[in-house]
């Protein structure tokens, strides 16, 4: 059964509905990430794209309101005709899931929390999330937040809707903040270094008073891959350090930065378009990591243990992988076979303390193995009593994140 709700008012009553006759609801809004959890058996879909539409921008307050269907593409083309953008980079998982790149909408974007390689200096989708209006699983229209940063009383019900894959309320509307785009951006290239060697240039780049806006280091076999003819050509791993800013402050920044990653190997630069290329392959990973038969693991640890993890990882299973976030980042390719690596990939990452999840695999495998990283007994009890509190017959998203969440 396809629910398609065309304002506020009758989605209120669609979950109504769907909460009195106990129906489980899909929410869809462009169909980009349903290979992202686990897979649900769901009775109903409940497509949010008719919710569309920028309802409110003043560039000069840098916030804009849009319904949450509004496809992703629609925003970026309207804030770059203002010189502006989302500064926390939203990736496209499209194409990672075999579908079509530009369909995500700006409501999936929100309750994923995802973000791409600025995060290091923008912080996640959460941070730009200013207000939404919902109606949570009881069936209740809320709104939460408003128009500026600083304008939260109570619970700030906006951080924790980020990130929970629509499992406790049905996001209808969304407020962000938006940022200037930058006037120019240039990407200083580190070529030949070891994943170590490389985590250590990186960290001397941030540590500098440079302003680094994005790091990442490709090993040789994923640099190849890439679409960018002096990454490509390269013949070797790419370390990339990306800096933005007014030109004659990011030409002055780059020739420190070259001097100071010289001492590591030799260095070339990428401008303009060629930097924005690069920076767009790896945020979305797709062109860099091919294989659909793969499994793909995305991993967060502090950034100076991302090439042990990688290290521990690769001694016992056969991967592919890469490092955004300055190392704090590794994506992992692996087969998709028995557990797809989960024990051992698991356990390299609980000795650090950070988290990985199985964002790709078959769906018998994403049922056998929690894609998200497995909750302590009490966090997992407080995650338990918050959807209980917004969805308590558990009709959004059932089983997206965890059997009850």
């Amino acid at each position: 059964m396809l629910l398609r709700p065309e304002d506020p008012a009758r989605l209120a009553e669609m979950v109504a509905g769907a909460l009195a006759d106990g129906t489980p609801l899909e929410l869809v809004g462009g169909g980009t990430k349903r290979g992202l959890g686990r897979p649900m058996q769901a009775a109903a879909t409940l497509d949010l794209s008719g919710l569309a539409g920028i309802q409110l921008y003043e560039p000069a307050e840098l916030v804009m309101a849009a319904g949450a269907g509004t496809p992703l593409a629609a925003i970026e083309a309207e804030l770059a005709a203002n010189g502006q953008m989302l500064a926390f980079e939203p990736p496209d998982y499209g194409p990672l899931y075999g579908g079509p790149a530009g369909r995500q909408t700006i409501g999936g974007v929100f309750a994923t929390n995802l973000a791409g390689p600025r995060r290091i200096k923008a912080g996640a989708a959460r941070d730009h999330f200013l207000g939404t209006g919902a109606v949570s699983g009881r069936g209740e229209a809320f709104k939460a937040g408003g128009r500026v940063v600083k304008n939260v009383t109570g619970y700030d019900l906006c951080k924790l809707l980020a990130g929970s894959h629509g499992t406790l309320a049905v996001l209808h509307s969304v407020t962000f903040k938006v940022l200037p785009a930058p006037e120019k951006a240039r990407t200083v290239l580190v070529f030949g270094l070891d994943p170590a060697t490389a985590a250590a240039a990186m960290a001397a780049a941030l540590g500098s008073p440079h302003e680094v806006a994005s790091a990442a280091h490709l090993p040789p076999g994923i640099a190849a891959r890439s679409a960018v003819d002096f990454v490509r050509g390269a013949g070797a791993a790419v370390t990339a350090v990306r800096v933005e800013g007014p030109g004659p402050s990011v030409a002055v920044r780059c020739t420190a930065l070259r001097e100071l990653l010289g001492a590591h190997g030799a260095v070339e630069e990428l401008h303009s378009s060629r930097s924005a290329r690069f920076w767009a392959e790896v945020r979305d990973v797709a062109g860099l990591l091919p294989d659909p038969a793969t499994a793909l693991w995305r991993l967060s640890v502090a950034p100076m243990d991302g090439h042990r993890v990688a290290a521990e990882v690769g001694r016992a299973l056969p991967a592919e992988l890469l490092f955004d976030w300055a190392g704090g980042l590794v994506w992992l390719a692996v087969p998709a076979e028995g557990d797809a690596g989960a024990a051992i990939v698991r356990g390299a990452v609980a000795g650090v303390g950070g988290h990985a999840t199985l964002v790709r695999a078959p769906e018998a495998l994403r049922a056998a193995v929690p894609p998200f990283q497995p909750q302590a007994p009490g966090v997992a009890a407080l995650s338990a009593r918050v959807k209980a509190g917004f969805d308590p017959r558990g009709i959004l998203n059932p089983g997206r994140m965890a059997p009850d969440l």
